[in-house]
């Protein structure tokens, strides 16, 4: 039976919830936290008593722990460059401890799992060392995820270019915030878009989008990616802004995204877990969005949203 994968996130304990919430997109299922900082009352509230291990007393309060389990199927290091990613965005200091990671090759045995795939109407999600597929007359995006996130099995990505491909047609320009593998703007190039810019904080990523945009025959001017944060190094106005990130930065990008959306351009976003819905909305109306679809799977959510007329 195959090995499963642990990493071990260490955090300071006021960021622990947010760097849970983080976690939780990554890998949906395994996870727990280590807090401590009221071990105190819970332990009176949930067992009715005040005597506890004097192991847990010795506890850090200061830090929190974050633990995640990935199954054998699933990239582990696609895994840790998101979270390094999404870390370094929330401003959360973090420590990642790899050493629990017990598959001796985990950076290639997932390749096994990951099939093409079909998604939506039009696509075809094809991994470059898979040799027999076929397309049955989609478009096919060839794609080498390698350790940037995006490969088009998680619910977030796959609700991304489900909308994306209602959009993306010729004579529409993307934007692709924190664009991972790239897998969203080189598909909408494919279906059809005129050009895409994709932007990211990882430099691995930058480096893997722009390399799959090339296996798929786009590079620059049609095809570019730049290293940044969110839109600090992004001019000009887009037809199609998509944004696969965590419910905090979605926020934040709410701010000013309006500020690069052409008249009718459409924000998708996703990367959004159920509870956190709320806030979410609660951006879109304070910066003048109005949301036209809301998609759920797997407890994730992806919004299709323009500026409120």
């Amino acid at each position: 039976m195959a090995d499963w994968t642990e990493i071990r996130i260490e955090v300071p304990a006021d960021d622990v919830d947010r760097a849970g919430d983080i976690a939780s997109m990554a890998v949906p299922y395994g996870i727990y936290v280590e807090d401590y900082r009221n071990l105190e009352a819970e332990a009176m509230e949930i067992a009715k008593i005040d005597l506890i291990d004097e192991d847990l007393l010795a506890k850090d309060r200061s830090k929190g722990i974050v633990h995640i389990y990935i199954s054998p199927e699933e990239n582990p290091a696609e895994v840790v460059s998101f979270l390094n990613e999404r870390y370094e965005s929330e401003g959360i200091d973090y420590h990642i401890d790899e050493t629990l990671c017990k598959n001796e090759d985990w950076e290639n045995n997932w390749k096994k799992y990951f099939k093409p795939m079909p998604v939506g109407k039009r696509l075809l999600i094809h991994p470059v060392w898979e040799q027999d597929y076929e397309a049955h007359g989609r478009c096919v995006i060839h794609l080498e995820p390698g350790l940037a996130f995006g490969s088009g099995t998680h619910d977030t990505t796959r609700l991304c270019l489900e909308s994306i491909e209602k959009y993306a047609y010729p004579g529409k320009t993307m934007l692709d915030v924190g664009c991972g593998s790239g897998i969203l703007s080189v598909s909408a190039l494919l279906l059809g878009a005129d050009s895409a810019l994709g932007v990211d904080i990882d430099a691995l990523a930058v480096k893997t989008a722009r390399e799959n945009g090339e296996t798929n025959g786009f590079t620059e001017p049609k095809y570019k990616v730049v290293k940044g944060s969110l839109t600090d190094n992004v001019t000009g106005r887009y037809d199609i802004i998509a944004a696969n990130i965590v419910a905090d930065i979605v926020i934040k990008l709410c701010e000013d995204v309006k500020s690069f959306m052409n008249d009718g351009a459409v924000f998708i976003t996703s990367g959004i877990i159920v509870p956190r819905e709320n806030d979410v909305l609660e951006a879109f109306e304070k910066n003048g969005l109005e949301v036209i679809e809301r998609h759920e799977s797997g407890g994730w959510l992806c919004f299709e949203v323009k500026k409120h007329e």
